[in-house]
């Protein structure tokens, strides 16, 4: 009877780069040679969503790793340098950054240490909820529009922020490139001096170091694989107060995100339509023949009835009676729309921006906590003052948005009765009433911004601009064609006289000539360099504890995907240890080794290295031959670490043509080891192999035979007791659950086929059939002295299925 449970299978049409279990579901994330991401759920390996590859993201992914809550899934583009954090529910890309470098691995973990400061935190970390309104959600109608985000992304946006608790999410990359960032969005430490290419990261739950595997080029120039474990003492000294400010940065960085959106709503909100009164003009004054001006034209028109055949010819040819009507509706149902945006999305994210900033500029000042941290609290009020010059600049905009919705009201209505006059068509007797207070309206309208743009248009001779809100919404870095009047403003002129005033701190500067795009990118800057600053400050307190250098990149795996490449990493939290797993299969193919580090660099742990022999045979208590089983040699082709007691790990007969296997091997016996290696420290690993204490392998029943299947590859999760197979070719998947015997094979290769006929086209059907082919031939050739195991395990399933 096989151990563990085969519970789905599939022939996939493109090879798998990455794969990756959920920490709290049944489900795996896999990513191909395509750059789609996959999610496949446990049950007959069925799909649940797919994300196909993107231009905004990009077609090459790189890495994965699940936050410790398993909501998100981030995974890294190489082609495009990205990160992108995607919401696992509905595959939506809630939040991506770029890159430096592209990045080869990444790892989230989450922090387990407890202490009372971090309680009374988690208790009234949501306070802010007391004091600030909640974010209304952003229009479904504008924001599906937008070219990378969905409907109702604002909410979505909230929940990046995830459980209070810290977790973290290292990312690695070539040329040494390491940075941790908080919560998965806020950086907090940028790493400098790890040498090489980064291959595996792990980061201790208790802060205390980080593991690093790299492959270093040797003073030869040949590749060589190196443990480096790098102290992050600050980090775990520091906790409660990295918590408080990652949490904080956090919700800053959040923000920055809604507001992102919140302009883009506005944006889509103000139409092209608004501009066609603008063409039209720029036009006629590019075409007339007379030298009278355009807001002379008009004048006359509102004083005598009368317009030139030029004017004449605009209003009923180009701008047309229907026309007109369909633009004044859609300028103020644009205005309107815009107005919303502005006083429910960016004034309340502006006032949650100073909150929030504000309560960081607290901390800042609290100079024994959080000055080792680099918080400067000059740089957190420059952020402050920034936040503020945008919310004026945001208030300047609904101002502006209420004058022109009034004055082209008025414009509008006086222009409609004249056209109508003009085609001699009836004029309704509500609109017919035009009072003297509303032809100076007109007037003033017509002398403000009519004259205005006739100097611009002489002098530039590029636009003629009537409407004044969308010069604020272009991202330009060019002054507003049209600022607004401030001329008469008692305030800007007492500001003027006042020796004190003038360039006081508490006055945040309004920027008159620029846009609102333009503040919110001087924002953005100015938080982001506010932002930095701890994380070069941690980064630098990070240093190199341990060195080792392992052993030389075999030239055989110069073609293997360097993402399921050993070595694997893992962290003991309960022992505070840092495992890692590797073969040296030119120096001992039919060996594994254990390297063994406190996550406190300074601690000292017996079995530092240990290894694992795997040319010994199975446990079969059924099989009376002894002879038959003493000669089994097997080699590991993959070890990953199911728990902190357990390696379930993919092994191969040592010769090419010999069955493949997936196993659990208990490290209790292997630890226990007595004889202790000492590191000579000037010698790689492989180098000096031999003095390596060396354990037998023991498996007793947790194996079984991978039939018809070249393993290769395996993914484990302990918790959820799930284990997915992965073949040489890097197509063929199956998974397992390792705590129930497959007590109805017959079943579950119904279930398997069953799963494969919904899932495949007939071309792959035809390449699963081939890749089966081709190994039961070569099973043909096995040696005699696997037959008899062999025999045993088919007389075991017949009775199974009888």
């Amino acid at each position: 009877m096989p151990a563990f449970r085969q519970v789905g299978e599939k022939q996939l049409p493109n090879p798998v780069m990455c794969m990756a279990w959920s920490p709290k579901r049944d489900l795996i994330a896999l990513a191909n040679t395509t750059g789609e991401l996959l999610l496949h759920r446990l049950a007959s390996f069925q799909r649940v969503w797919s994300l196909p590859p993107s231009e905004f993201t990009g077609k090459e992914i790189t890495a994965l790793a699940w936050r410790p809550d398993g909501k998100i899934l981030a995974f890294s583009l190489g082609d495009t340098k990205q990160v992108v954090l995607c919401g696992v529910e509905k595959a939506e890309i809630l939040h991506m950054f770029p890159m430096q470098n592209p990045v080869t691995c990444m790892h989230w973990m989450e922090v387990m240490e407890e202490s009372s400061a971090l309680s009374s935190f988690y208790n009234s970390e949501d306070e802010s909820k007391l004091f600030l309104p909640k974010l209304p959600t952003l229009p479904k109608s504008y924001s599906t529009t937008s070219k990378i985000f969905s409907e109702e992304k604002s909410d979505e946006i909230m929940n990046l922020l995830g459980e209070v608790r810290l977790n973290v999410l290292v990312l690695g990359g070539d040329a040494g490139f390491v940075e941790l960032y908080a919560y998965g969005m806020y950086k907090i430490a940028n790493l400098t001096g790890v040498s090489g290419t980064c291959r595996s990261l792990s980061l201790s739950s208790d802060l205390k170091s980080l593991s690093v595997i790299a492959e270093v080029r040797s003073a030869d120039n040949n590749p060589q694989i190196c443990y480096i474990q790098l102290d992050t003492g600050l980090l775990s000294d520091c906790l409660p107060e990295v918590t408080r400010m990652a949490r904080k940065f956090t919700h800053i960085s959040t923000l920055l995100q809604y507001l992102h959106l919140s302009l883009t709503c506005m944006c889509e909100a103000w139409e092209d339509i608004l501009m066609q009164m603008d063409l039209r003009l720029t036009k006629f004054v590019q075409e007339k023949n007379t030298s009278t001006q355009v807001q002379d034209e008009f004048l006359e028109l509102l004083l005598w009835g009368q317009s030139s055949p030029e004017l004449q010819a605009l209003l009923m040819n180009q701008l047309t009676v229907k026309g007109l009507k369909k633009l004044g509706q859609s300028i103020e149902s644009s205005y309107s729309s815009i107005q919303k945006l502005v006083i429910s999305h960016l004034q309340s994210g502006s006032e949650a921006l100073l909150y929030h900033l504000s309560e960081v500029k607290g901390m800042s000042l609290w100079k024994q906590k959080f000055e080792p941290l680099g918080l400067d609290s000059a740089a957190i009020e420059g952020a402050i003052t920034a936040v503020g010059s945008f919310s004026l600049k945001a208030n300047e905009l609904l101002q502006v948005i209420d004058k022109s919705m009034k004055n082209f009201k008025a414009f509008f209505r006086w222009l409609y009765v004249a056209m109508l006059r003009m085609c001699e068509e009836h004029v309704p007797p509500e609109l017919n009433k035009m009072t003297q207070k509303d032809i100076a309206f007109v007037a003033d309208f017509l002398s403000e911004h009519f004259s205005e743009n006739e100097e611009l248009f002489d002098r530039k001779g590029k636009y003629f601009n009537v409407e004044r809100v969308g010069q604020y919404l272009k991202d330009e870095d060019e002054d507003l064609v049209s600022p607004p009047n401030t001329k008469g403003n008692q305030w800007l002129k007492f500001l003027q006289e006042s020796t004190h005033l003038k360039e006081s701190p508490l006055l945040f500067p309004s920027y008159p000539q620029k846009s609102l795009h333009f503040v919110k990118r001087m924002m953005e800057n100015v938080i982001e360099q506010c932002l930095q600053k701890p994380a070069e400050v941690i980064g630098k307190s990070v240093k190199q504890a341990v060195f080792l250098p392992l052993y030389t990149v075999p030239e055989s795996s110069e073609n293997t995907p360097r993402l399921f490449e050993l070595p694997s990493l893992w962290n003991d939290k309960k022992a505070k240890m840092h495992y890692v797993v590797f073969c040296m299969p030119e120096i001992s193919p039919c060996k594994l080794y254990l390297l063994r580090k406190g996550t406190d660099p300074k601690r000292h742990i017996p079995n530092s290295v240990v290894s694992i022999d795997f040319s010994h045979h199975l446990d079969n208590a059924d099989d009376d031959d002894a002879e038959a089983q003493t000669h089994y040699v097997y080699k590991c082709l993959d070890a990953r670490f199911y728990d902190d007691e357990m390696l379930t790990v993919v092994m191969q007969g040592a010769e090419e043509s010999s069955r493949h296997v997936l196993a659990q091997l208990p490290l209790a016996s292997t630890l226990s080891c007595e004889t202790e290696f000492n590191w000579e420290p000037n010698l790689r690993l492989d180098q000096q192999s031999s003095a390596i204490p060396c354990q037998g392998l023991v498996l007793g029943s947790q194996w079984r035979e991978l039939e018809n299947m070249k393993a290769q590859f395996v993914a484990v999760n302990g918790i959820r007791k799930v284990a997915c197979v992965l073949s040489a070719n890097l197509r063929h998947i199956r998974v397992f659950e390792m705590d129930v015997e497959d007590e109805d094979d017959e079943g579950a290769d119904s279930q398997n086929a069953s799963a494969d006929q919904d899932g495949l086209e007939t071309s792959m059907n035809s390449q699963g059939q081939g890749e089966e082919s081709v190994e039961a031939g070569a099973g043909e050739h096995r040696d005699d002295r696997f037959q008899k195991a062999e025999e045993q395990l088919e007389s075991e399933e017949a009775l199974e299925l009888s």
